[in-house]
């Protein structure tokens, strides 16, 4: 399940052109796994929800089994949410957590590294990652003491 302000529809080629416009003309392998991303999901039926997500997270998880893990994943995105509406979030996720298990998958809400904040029978646990590069063109893995790029 995806929600967005505003879902594009890559079936649309206006959607597509504007989408693939996002990329710099000079990241050419970001455009190429771009077109590949797009052709794959042109193919597969994906559940793509157009609202606020923040507001719509809660009655989606309610629609969810119970015995499925949560997992909420975002990016870049996140530096354009208000400092306010981070904090719901993480409120949110943290009384999810509370009754469930939930990943929550993210960068660029506070700083630029990759984090992973998860609760498990209720218990809290935050990890620092990864580090990232703003357009997704590396990432490297912070596991344990060690640094992989």
């Amino acid at each position: 399940i995806g929600l967005d302000l505003h879902v594009n529809d890559l079936h649309n080629e206006e959607d597509y052109l504007w989408l693939r416009a996002l990329i710099w003309p000079e990241h050419k392998e970001r455009l190429e796994m771009f077109d590949q991303a797009a052709s794959l999901v042109k193919n597969e039926s994906v559940q793509l929800i157009e609202g606020d997500g923040v507001e719509l997270l809660s009655s989606i998880i309610e629609q969810i089994s119970e015995e499925a893990v949560i997992c909420i994943f975002h990016t870049h995105v996140a530096n354009q949410i208000p400092e306010q509406v981070k904090h719901k979030l993480e409120k949110q996720i943290q009384e999810i957590g509370a009754k469930r298990d939930v990943f929550h998958l993210y960068n660029n809400m506070w700083d630029r590294d990759l984090h992973i904040d998860y609760y498990i029978n209720g218990n809290e646990y935050r990890e620092t990652v990864g580090e990232t590069e703003g357009h997704g063109r590396w990432f490297s893995w912070k596991i344990g003491n060690e640094t992989l790029i």
